[in-house]
């Protein structure tokens, strides 16, 4: 296993609810990484063999079907853990998931063994297993009842918001293209949508980029 002075401050400052002793533990057993942008971190398919607690940068985590369309779940931020990859690490399943990173991003890889013997070992542990699953779940809701009550453009407007959110800026970094994969459309009615948005002063549109006014 291999962590660093950095890592472990980044680990201390990330998740200030870690009581000392489990941080100790953290950094014996886990494996410090960083991934460029546009890294896949977990395939569909895949069997998990420990979890990620992020450290930096920006995770996407989605659903892809036979066809390479996507369907955008949620993300991942600098705090946070992966509840699905804790699941089927558990139980021993293969992911039905995928998970990319959006930025550069630094992790720390838990194996499956130390993790669940922290349940029982580290109340903090055990309360934050227990929280990531209950905020995992609530941003399931949010994306469902997207899906299901939402019209696109209500759709578009959701997901622009909750980007800038997770990113911490106004100007996103991304293409008509690929919300058009997250949200299992063509791009042709994303750019029909983000043109009328930009019409009603909503947002301004740049190459490779969309700067959010008045989101």
């Amino acid at each position: 296993m291999s962590t660093s002075p950095h890592s472990d401050s980044l680990l201390r400052s990330q998740y200030p609810v870690f009581e000392d002793a489990l941080v100790e533990d953290i950094e014996t057993h886990s494996d410090f990484r960083t991934y460029p942008p546009n890294e896949v971190l977990m395939r569909r398919g895949q069997y998990i063999r420990s979890t990620m607690l992020i450290l930096s940068g920006l995770v996407k985590v989605y659903r892809e079907d036979e066809e390479g369309n996507e369907f955008l779940m949620y993300y991942l931020q600098p705090g946070e853990a992966c509840a699905l990859s804790m699941v089927c690490a558990a139980r021993q399943e293969a992911s039905p998931i995928m998970a990319k990173t959006v930025t550069e991003t630094e992790v720390l890889l838990v194996p499956i063994e130390t993790m669940s013997d922290w349940m029982g070992k580290y109340r903090s542990w055990y309360q934050f297993v227990i929280e990531t699953y209950r905020s995992r779940f609530d941003e399931l809701l949010a994306t469902i009842d997207s899906v299901a009550f939402r019209s696109m453009d209500e759709r578009l407007e959701f997901y622009l918001k909750r980007a800038r959110q997770v990113q911490g800026k106004t100007t996103i970094e991304t293409s008509h293209q690929e919300i058009a994969h997250e949200l299992n459309t063509s791009r042709e009615v994303i750019s029909r949508l983000l043109k009328k948005m930009e019409q009603r002063g909503l947002v301004s549109l740049h190459r490779n980029a969309i700067e959010l006014l008045k989101l």
